[in-house]
């Protein structure tokens, strides 16, 4: 992981992270210490799947506070700047490829939900519309070739 890599986020994006990682630190290590300690309670450690289990979700619970730690100090809230003819972080932008028009919201990496029309400011589309205005045509290379999209409004 690049610790000096930034993590662009949204006030919402925050929020729920910083609960994420207070559930984790706090209701989920103790379900995993519990498990742990009831598994060890059964003895013959070699043959206790039980226990090889809850060390692994242990393992995995601790990567993932460590994880959630590392991006909450790297993290930059996407604030509303009100600059609404540029694509940036942040914006909803309105484009057209092939005649079928999509919208998607421009976010940091760790809130990205193509499903929901949220994009990563670093996927090959995301890095595509930075910069751009409504009106304009981006061009980029995809798998399956060159895409073009015109902009068709930024918010």
């Amino acid at each position: 992981m690049n610790t000096d890599k930034p993590v662009y986020l949204s006030a919402e994006g925050l929020k729920k992270l910083e609960a994420e990682l207070e559930e984790l630190r706090t209701h989920k290590r103790a379900e995993v210490a519990e498990r742990i300690h009831n598994a060890m309670e059964f003895g013959d450690f070699s043959e206790n799947s039980e226990l090889e289990q809850a060390k692994n979700d242990q393992a995995f619970l601790e990567g993932r506070i460590q994880s959630l730690e590392q991006m909450l100090k790297r993290a930059i809230v996407i604030e509303e700047n009100g600059h609404h003819d540029v694509v940036e972080i942040g914006s909803k932008v309105v484009v057209e490829s092939d005649g079928e028009k999509a919208e998607y919201v421009i976010v940091g990496s760790a809130e990205a939900s193509p499903k929901d029309g949220k994009i990563s400011n670093e996927s090959p589309v995301g890095k595509a519309l930075l910069g751009h205005r409504a009106g304009e045509t981006v061009k980029l290379t995809v798998p399956a070739g060159t895409v073009q999209m015109r902009i068709l409004g930024v918010s």
